[in-house]
């Protein structure tokens, strides 16, 4: 494949992929590890409500290819796929639908202007160049703006490190599927820089399920570019400049009628470009009170379908992001962020401009108590003005414990397909913007040693004016109320060993007290991680994924998967690493009619120096 050519070419290339420092004591990590997403800067203690972080090292850990896969474990979240390799997929938050959920590339709305839903589809975002995710829980509309009624994904690409390094990597498994890439880096005091080339090719397996008679692979294939770099004025400015860039063709099942499930092999193929990036530009002043952002961010999409070979459907999204932010100190008790943000979308001809204005301030009461509070006001060019607010508290009364709760907002304005009808339906100028309101409160606690960790969090979440589809158009009908309880927990069993867990329950009903399709109300994981003194290690992944509806009459099974990774230094520039999916070879869906892969594998290699 084309692809193959640039990475052989790239292998030839030096590379260090650093990995991120993980610190022994859970309870130090906890009061340094920076919320990015929290526009503050606050630290896992401090931001007052539910979040999730994946950093590099877990990704390692996990050995997983893409970022679906990397956020699958996270209590409260859930992945709905449409066959393996390369099928559209979506993530939800806490019942909330997929494209009720903001993604941001390194600070960039990325989300889909083209689909009618304006959601984003995970399936092509590499992991390779991936340094951090965050994962934002609840209505986050007064931080971000638009799409944020569910939550935030916000995915950090890696950031150059001091020296020159680099790595190249080569994975081979099942059903013919070869990954490889590679990268090189820079960093000095007057600026960095780096660069990552990875791709992927696979026969695939056939979108719609095997186990109903659909025999036909689906096969895949991405090229994924990130470039990321910047120079450093002194130490109080910094112009820094990040891209990522991929490219992928799929082969994909639909809607068969009289076929089981309704769903069976078809001869069709999506072909995707996206391309998100960024300038900005930042520095402080009044002796380093005031730190300042300008940023201007791009995302475009374009999108080609064929039916045996035949274009069968074509769209191109673009968003562009104006930002300014500041955030001063004002001394050391009192922080206050404040900023202006214009975002332009434009879809087949069609375009809406929102402007926002943001405050955000954050209150030290006392050593152990952090209050912060915010309002954002919103001016969309089609239905005009929209107001959100927040309000957060975290206590920590000693370093074991910490007692949190939020209260938040959000808006999801309607997308330009939804507005203009899309060619399909009459255009609806009355329709307004989705919003919802939502509270949480958990409770955090650490082990004086750092050898255990525990954590319950319980929410309630209101969606308003859901935007549904008639054969006359887009208009505003129904209620969601979403409402449960997630759990985590965590313990160091050895020196070497740990163990993670975690729980959700997500009670997420429609007017009329149905449960919401393609949601299950209970999943969770457990997660065995091991890292002895010496080359090896390596984890296990159990992931339970409880009954979802379907559609009135028809619902999906529970399923469990087990996965096991592992990694084995032969010298400290050359790494072999492997894993094992779905280990007992467990048959299930996540959308009624597309199957999951059997039992599978591969190992593959890595240089770096």
């Amino acid at each position: 494949m084309y692809f193959k050519t640039a990475l052989l070419s790239a292998v030839s290339l030096s590379i260090v992929a650093p990995a991120l420092a993980q610190g022994d004591d859970e309870t130090t990590t906890l009061n340094t590890v920076i919320v990015e997403g929290s526009r503050l800067n606050q630290t896992a203690t401090e931001i007052g409500s539910s979040v999730s972080i994946i950093t590099a090292d877990d990704i390692d850990q996990l050995g997983v290819d893409f970022v679906l896969d990397a956020i699958a474990a996270a209590p409260g979240v859930t992945i709905n796929q449409n066959g393996a390799f390369g099928g559209s997929a979506s993530v939800r938050i806490r019942g909330a639908a997929s494209e009720q959920t903001l993604v941001l590339i390194d600070g960039v709305p990325v989300n889909d202007p083209s689909s009618p839903g304006g959601g984003f589809n995970f399936a092509r975002v590499d992991t390779e160049s991936v340094e951090r995710i965050e994962i934002l829980k609840g209505p986050q509309s007064t931080l971000w703006g638009t799409d944020a009624i569910g939550g935030v994904v916000s995915i950090t690409t890696k950031r150059p490190e001091e020296g020159v390094g680099g790595t190249a990597f080569a994975e081979y498994g099942s059903f013919n599927t070869f990954r490889g890439g590679a990268s090189i880096e820079n960093g000095s005091e007057a600026g960095d820089f780096r660069l990552a080339i990875t791709g992927t090719d696979s026969d695939g397996i056939s979108k719609a399920d095997e186990n109903n008679g659909n025999t036909e692979d689906d096969p895949f294939e991405s090229l994924t570019v990130s470039a990321k770099g910047g120079l450093n004025f002194g130490s109080d400015a910094r112009l820094s400049a990040d891209i990522l860039w991929t490219d992928a063709e799929s082969a994909f099942d639909g809607f068969v009628s009289g076929a089981p499930q309704s769903v069976g092999d078809l001869p069709n193929v999506s072909e995707t470009e996206e391309v998100s990036g960024n300038v900005s530009l930042t520095g402080t002043l009044f002796n380093g009170s005031l730190d300042n952002l300008l940023l201007v961010g791009v995302s475009e999409i374009d999108r080609q379908n064929f039916s045996n070979g035949t274009p069968s459907f074509n769209a191109t999204g673009d968003r562009t992001i104006y930002r300014y932010q500041g955030t001063f100190d004002v001394n050391d008790t009192n922080t206050l962020a404040f900023g202006a943000e214009r975002e332009e979308t434009e879809f087949d001809g069609n375009e809406t401009t929102i402007d926002g204005l943001f405050g955000l301030y954050e209150l030290q009461a006392t050593d152990a108590l952090t209050l912060t509070a915010g309002l954002r006001v919103d001016d969309h060019s089609s239905f005009g003005t929209e107001t959100t607010g927040r309000a957060a508290a975290a206590y920590n009364p000693n370093p074991q414990w910490t007692f949190r709760a939020s209260w938040g907002q959000g808006f999801k304005a309607p997308t330009l397909f939804q507005l203009s009808g899309g060619g399909f339906a009459t255009p609806n100028p009355n329709i307004q913007p989705e919003t919802s309101e939502a509270f949480d409160a958990g409770i955090d606690w650490r082990s004086a040693d750092g050898r255990l960790a525990a954590s319950v969090t319980v929410f309630d979440t209101d969606i308003e004016n859901l935007i549904g589809y008639a054969p006359t158009g887009y208009f505003n009908e129904a209620e969601v109320e979403t409402k449960g309880i997630e759990l985590t927990g965590r313990a160091d069993l050895t020196d070497w060993a740990s163990v993670d867990v975690s729980y959700a329950y997500i009670d997420a009903t429609d007017t009329d007290g149905d449960q919401l399709r393609r949601q299950p109300e209970h999943s969770g994981d457990v997660r065995l991680s091991l890292d002895p003194d010496g080359p090896f290690s390596g984890a296990v992944l159990i992931r339970y994924n409880g009954e979802e509806q379907n559609s009135a009459t028809t619902s999906v099974d529970s399923w469990t998967r087990v996965d096991v990774t592992g990694s084995y230094d032969l010298n400290d520039r050359i790494e072999l690493f492997g894993r094992i999916e779905n280990l007992f070879d467990e048959e299930y869906q996540q959308i009624r009619g597309y199957g999951t892969p059997d039992l599978s594998g591969s190992i593959g290699i890595r240089l770096r120096y």
